[in-house]
């Protein structure tokens, strides 16, 4: 498949990193070498991948593959959602207004705060004592 012409994009989603290709083909999506059914068990997190295909009515017109790294199980399946997206608008230009008012053209910036010396996590002081 790596001689045909692709579509290509990156998504990121707290620590993950998500590397998508688009090949027109069957509509089958696979996660550093595996089905996405293997990766992630959870159906909210299969519905995640799904859900810029169903707004897009493209479900089973394009072969997904995607390098993953990083970060836990929604954040990998975020990552994926938000390259899924990306690639998609790439394609088709007009996609963009859809998958926009959906929100999955929107990137969640959210990322862990880091430790401050001090206290146990970012914000959790260690218990006062009185006595």
């Amino acid at each position: 498949m790596s001689d045909e012409s692709y579509i290509w994009a990156t998504g990121r989603r707290k620590c993950a990193i998500a590397q998508v290709r688009l090949f027109p083909g069957d509509g089958g999506i696979m996660i550093n070498g595996k089905p996405y059914e293997e990766v992630f068990s959870r159906l909210e997190h299969r519905h995640m991948l799904e859900s810029p295909f169903l707004v897009t009515d493209t479900m089973g017109k394009f072969h997904v593959t995607v390098k993953l790294e990083g970060g836990g199980v929604s954040g990998q399946a975020g990552a994926v959602r938000y390259a899924i997206a990306r690639a998609l608008v790439k394609e088709n230009e007009q996609f963009k207004p859809v998958l926009r008012k959906e929100g999955l053209l929107t990137r969640d910036a959210r990322i862990k705060e880091r430790k401050k010396y001090g206290l146990k996590r970012a914000r959790k002081a260690p218990q006062y004592t009185k006595r």
